[in-house]
């Protein structure tokens, strides 16, 4: 099994697929590196080199107590990209792996990013604040913690088979296989950790981060979002990025890189070969 020890003890499993230009893909809450299977293959088949890691307590990466935070994340990451010495480097986050893509590319990535891309991201700011008046109230992370802390299991299933996907629209046609994947992935990971990461998702402000990032940028978003809805997300952060280019998806849900992959995957090979 692949891995990597950082400097705190923590074991990150990483997977390495191909040779060509590196893209790095970052997972979203609370699932693993096999979240980007649909664009690992995509991406391995036109030439490229394609990893994936598990974020900290997530997957088959160690379940350690602390370090549940966007700090932490991004510098693992960086860890598992200078073991692996990875340059030129395209790097893909998802929801919570917006962010710490993101905190990466600006905390860690200079001489070793070529381009990034923010897909149905966390960034800038998740919930309300009197500086965030568009964010989700605390109450509604409140309730996601009560409802992990309750009965996981039961939790995740509900998430995946409704709104992460949008399954819960009238018109959706339901996927049982991808539930039962997304279930799979979630209790692979930490109870401790999937809880200490709902602050570390929704409480972290990239502001700065954003205003850093000097590559080229492509921030995907769809506009039926029912996790991290659009109007506080994707418009604000390509704003704040210095060379940003937003693309807005109609009726696409959080979870469009599975259930809408052939379009996700067509959009993102053309903005790398751009």
């Amino acid at each position: 099994m692949n891995s990597i020890t950082t400097k705190d003890g923590t074991q990150i499993f990483y997977k390495d697929w191909g040779s060509g230009q590196p893209i790095m893909f970052h997972h979203g809450w609370p699932l693993s590196a096999d979240d980007w299977d649909a664009q690992m293959l995509f991406f391995l088949g036109k030439g490229y080199r394609v990893i994936a890691h598990d974020r900290r307590g997530h997957g088959r990466s160690s379940q350690v107590s602390g370090g549940h935070d966007m700090d932490h994340y991004a510098a693992d990451a960086a860890a598992v990209v200078e073991h692996l010495d990875l340059r030129d480097a395209i790097h893909v986050g998802h929801s919570t792996g917006g962010g710490e893509a993101a905190r990466y590319v600006a905390r860690h990535g200079a001489g070793r990013v070529a381009k990034l891309v923010l897909m149905s991201a966390v960034p800038p700011l998740m919930v309300r604040t009197p500086g965030n008046p568009g964010g989700l109230p605390i109450e509604v992370f409140d309730g996601l913690r009560s409802a992990l802390a309750s009965n996981r299991s039961q939790f995740y299933r509900d998430l995946s088979s409704g709104p992460f996907y949008g399954f819960n629209r009238p018109d959706a046609k339901p996927m049982p296989a991808v539930v039962d994947n997304w279930w799979r992935q979630g209790m692979m990971g930490g109870a401790n950790a999937h809880y200490e990461g709902i602050k570390a998702f929704s409480e972290t402000d990239f502001t700065e981060d954003l205003k850093a990032i000097d590559v080229p940028a492509l921030v995907m978003h769809g506009d039926d979002d029912q996790i991290v809805p659009i109007a506080d997300s994707a418009p604000l952060s390509a704003k704040l990025l210095k060379r940003g280019t937003l693309k807005i998806y109609e009726k696409f849900p959080h979870g469009m890189l599975t259930t809408k992959a052939d379009v996700i995957n067509r959009d993102m090979l053309a903005f790398f070969r751009s």
